[in-house]
């Protein structure tokens, strides 16, 4: 009887891997059937952005019948940099990549990559059709390695019906350091429950900050002509920014959020401050929820230095080396797809990210937003007036993602009522160290 048990166990189970094979077998088929070439697509988008990534990817897939794109959420940025580092080199590789702009280094010296410049040349196609202060970042060397897609900069959000209690000009916002603390005098003053004005503790918008005063993150023109050795903004143009914020937490104008940037745009909602910088990436979350109409402004810069502009922020796609030539064909015409004025006009009023391709903002759909939105007009308009130098360019360097969490840290201090000499010396000394070590295991 035990004899016969485990014959008749031993029969179950050939028979169950028989159809789990057969179930295997038949779903090759039905892709092999279907003519189509499934390129999986990893990203970190969320919430608008995620729903119009999706609109755009189901567009796509319907528009043609050879290329099925299968989009799929990778967690935030670093998230999914550090999952795509733990398969690069196998078969889990997705065939693009969303990788943010700090990123950049850190793909190329992967050596897991195809960069675009190949397929631009086999293809013909020309980058000069798209934003010129987009592509600047992204061109390394005369060489582009990645597809730029989703590219935002930070601007100054503000409320106007603050603005107008305190007897501010709600069409003439601030655009200095000093007008930012004498305007977040007078709204205290109007409101005493409301606070002036908030920073995010984001290396990001310190590296912004230092950009529009034409000051360089780190040396060797942002490492576009040689590898990065140490800071490259001088302590005025750094200490600027710290004192700012010192004065302001003095004045009791200041709402400090810390590292949430989602507290600080919830706390503007519910009219806590007045004014914020971020991301014009959030445009359309922060207008469709706001109870008061919302103002959009220039990145600010201190009075005694001229207006320079922005660096572009954001992420880009990267095609994925090891990946069958067809496929990665297949995955080249979707990156086309997405650079057209017709996707990108759909993505910037649908997230308020910027079009990478200018041509989307002549498209009648963005025309119509504009009228009803006319700050989304404020971010291009910052974008395009921006003066083109290795300051507004970006710097490049695979430790910047180390480099901004030390900045956060010393943001955070001079929140909390830190010493401002102290906290920019113990700043600096640690960016030059993680730029000497990351040089050192890059020699290994």
């Amino acid at each position: 009887m035990r004899k016969f048990s485990a014959c008749l166990i031993l029969l179950c189970l050939v028979l169950f891997a028989a159809a789990c094979q057969g179930k295997t077998e038949n779903r090759s088929e039905n892709d092999s059937a279907s003519g189509k070439t499934v390129i999986t697509f990893w990203h970190s988008m969320g919430g608008a952005g995620l729903n119009a990534l999706n609109e755009i990817v189901d567009d796509f897939n319907r528009s043609q019948e050879k290329i099925q794109v299968n989009a799929e959420f990778q967690g935030t940025y670093d998230e999914a940099l550090t999952k795509f580092h733990s398969v690069a080199g196998t078969g889990s590789t997705p065939h693009i990549m969303q990788v943010f702009e700090i990123g950049t280094m850190s793909m190329i010296n992967s050596g897991q990559i195809v960069p675009i410049q190949t397929f631009i040349d086999a293809d013909g196609y020309d980058m000069g059709i798209l934003e010129k202060n987009i592509i600047n970042y992204y061109k390394i060397d005369g060489k582009f390695y990645s597809m730029p897609f989703n590219s935002s900069t930070p601007v100054m959000y503000y409320n106007k019906d603050a603005f107008k209690k305190a007897g501010l000009d709600p069409d003439n916002p601030p655009q200095t350091f000093e007008e930012i603390i004498e305007a977040g005098k007078a709204i205290k003053k109007a409101n005493p429950k409301m606070k002036g004005f908030a920073l995010q503790a984001y290396g990001w918008l310190f590296e912004e900050l230092l950009a529009n005063q034409g000051a360089l993150l780190m040396n060797n023109n942002n490492g576009r002509t040689g590898t990065p050795t140490e800071i490259g903004f001088k302590e005025e143009e750094g200490k600027s920014i710290f004192r700012w914020v010192e004065q302001m937490v003095k004045d009791g104008t200041f709402a400090n959020y810390g590292t949430n940037g989602d507290n600080m745009i919830a706390g503007f909602l519910a009219g806590d401050v007045a004014m914020f910088l971020q991301s014009s990436a959030n445009a359309r979350n922060v207008i469709d929820n706001a109870p008061f109409e919302v103002g959009i402004a220039f990145l600010p810069h201190p009075a005694n230095k001229e207006r320079q502009g922005v660096i572009i922020g954001g992420a880009s796609l990267w095609m994925i080396a090891g990946k069958p030539e067809a496929e990665q064909k297949a995955a080249w015409e979707f990156m086309k797809y997405l650079q057209t004025p017709e996707v990108q006009a759909k993505w910037h009023i649908g997230t308020g990210y910027f079009a990478v391709n200018p041509a989307a903002y002549e498209e009648e759909t963005v025309k119509e937003a504009y009228e009803k939105m006319p700050q989304l007009k404020v971010t291009v308009d910052q974008l395009q007036t921006t003066k083109p130098s290795y300051a507004t360019q970006g710097a490049l360097m695979d430790m910047i993602p180390e480099g901004r969490r030390i900045i956060e840290s010393a943001l955070e201090t001079v929140f909390n009522g830190g010493d401002v000499d102290q906290t920019y010396d113990t700043m600096v000394k640690q960016l030059n160290d993680a730029i000497q070590q990351a040089n050192a295991a890059r020699k290994k």
